[in-house]
């Protein structure tokens, strides 16, 4: 179960014509936003990853502006585990349960899904907060990842474990993201 004393959002590479492009993107960029949203009000950490910015572009709005006090890495490895940068992000923060969103299903997150997996890490992979181009590689991907050990789950199930209880004092915000 997630827990936010352990937890990490990884917000992979949601930037320029590559994000403009994926399949279902209204229903990612809804998902993705309550996701950055309630880890913020949640105090659980976020760390961004921008493949080679300088060619595929920046991080898109709105999520540019959301992810403005967290941290963004750049890297040219399609798992994030392979940029030094957000490995040393990862050992700073000391935390071994890793949610990720983002793009590209089946390139990116689940590269980076397998690479944590293999470091013993708890990796939660939400489904409708990731995407690809063509949704046959998202579903094959998520397969694959479900396989290899990862929890592949909503978001509404992430946003509700992390908050755990409707006695927590955010819970009627957490409402107001999901509505």
């Amino acid at each position: 179960m997630l827990k936010k004393e352990e937890a990490v959002l990884v917000f992979i590479d949601v930037q320029g014509r590559l994000h403009g492009i994926m399949d279902g993107k209204e229903e990612l960029d809804a998902n993705l936003e309550k996701l950055v949203k309630c880890a913020q009000l949640l105090e659980v950490p976020v760390v961004g990853t921008e493949q080679i910015p300088e060619k595929l572009g920046p991080t898109s709005e709105p999520f540019k502006s959301l992810l403005a006090d967290e941290v963004v890495v750049s890297k040219s490895a399609f798992s994030c585990c392979g940029e030094p940068m957000f490995m040393e992000q990862l050992e700073r923060l000391g935390r071994r349960q890793f949610i990720l969103v983002g793009i590209e299903t089946h390139v990116c997150v689940y590269q980076t899904a397998v690479d944590l997996l293999e470091m013993g890490s708890e990796v939660f992979v939400v489904a409708d907060a990731v995407s690809s181009r063509a949704p046959e590689n998202k579903v094959l991907a998520l397969q694959a990842m479900r396989a290899a050990g990862a929890q592949v789950i909503p978001t509404e199930t992430a946003l509700f474990a992390l908050l755990r209880d409707a006695a927590d004092l955010r819970f009627k915000e957490l409402l107001k993201l999901i509505k």
